[in-house]
């Protein structure tokens, strides 16, 4: 079996450092709108309401 040892080069100052970069929520980059399942019925009403299309006709 392969063994390993790594020897640790960071202080504790860096891993605090590090571990609260890690752990930090995401900042917002866009206001991009949020997805919101009530616009979907919305829009499939809006879809059912629509007016069809015509049919074509044969010309005789």
């Amino acid at each position: 079996m392969l063994t390993q040892q790594i020897t640790l080069t960071a202080t504790p100052t860096q891993t605090a450092t590090l571990g609260a970069l890690m752990t930090e929520p995401e900042a917002t980059v866009s206001d991009a709108p949020l997805y919101t399942p009530e616009a979907a019925g919305l829009l499939l009403a809006l879809l059912l309401l629509s007016p069809k299309e015509p049919k074509e006709s044969r010309g005789k």
